[in-house]
């Protein structure tokens, strides 16, 4: 079922940047962005236990509708997560075997995201323009571990949804190649984790953005 519905996803994504190289109102960036992520809940027995670095890295497809307004979409690997830590302990699914009286844990995650978002930028001067965006994103889970090589796959939720805003600048290098460097902050609406004793665990990231447009 996961398989199924990743290839959909890259090739409806594929079929898309094959009509981009013939549309100039459309452009293709590869990005590579460092990033930190961290879990935080509303439930007053469970809090956030640290920060992990991660990255994201992919392709981003912007579809201009006017000449400063476009629609941002894209295929990207996440890899993400955070630490939690519960008072009392909980039982956990780690490795095909459950422990109990838990107490911390730490959730490496990666995922396939898709976000669609709505960019905003600026005319160009000096060989620079600056942009701003905003947007939702979803993203498929498609591998964890909890640190020490251990899957804690059945701890976690399959779908993640969330919102993102942030903003950046492209540098020409010549031609319609441009650097891009941008900050964004993504907030998760959905529990990540599947833990039936906490609920409501919601994944947040900053994306250090860095990118190549074509």
């Amino acid at each position: 079922m996961r398989q199924a519905t990743l290839l959909i996803i890259f090739g409806l994504l594929l079929s898309a940047s094959l009509k981009a190289q013939e549309n100039k109102k459309t452009r293709l960036a590869f990005v590579l962005s460092p990033q930190l992520s961290w879990l935080s809940s509303d439930n007053s027995s469970v809090d956030g236990n640290g920060n992990l670095f991660g990255y994201n890295f992919g392709v981003v497809m912007d579809r201009f509708f006017d000449t400063n307004y476009a629609f941002s979409t894209g295929f990207t690997i996440n890899t993400t997560g955070g630490k939690l830590s519960y008072d009392p302990p909980t039982d956990m699914e780690i490795g095909g075997n459950t422990l109990e009286n838990v107490s911390e844990a730490t959730y490496h995650l990666k995922y396939i995201e898709v976000p669609l978002a709505l960019k905003l930028v600026t005319n160009e001067f000096h060989r620079s323009r600056y942009y701003g965006q905003f947007g939702l994103y979803s993203q498929f889970n498609i591998k964890t571990n909890d640190g020490n090589g251990n899957s804690i796959s059945e701890e976690v939720n399959f779908f993640d949804f969330g919102y993102q805003l942030g903003g950046g600048m492209e540098y020409s290098l010549g031609g319609d190649t441009y650097m891009m460097l941008g900050l964004i902050y993504s907030g998760g609406f959905l529990d990540v984790t599947d833990n039936e004793v906490y609920d409501n665990a919601n994944l947040n990231r900053l994306t250090f953005q860095f990118g190549i447009i074509f």
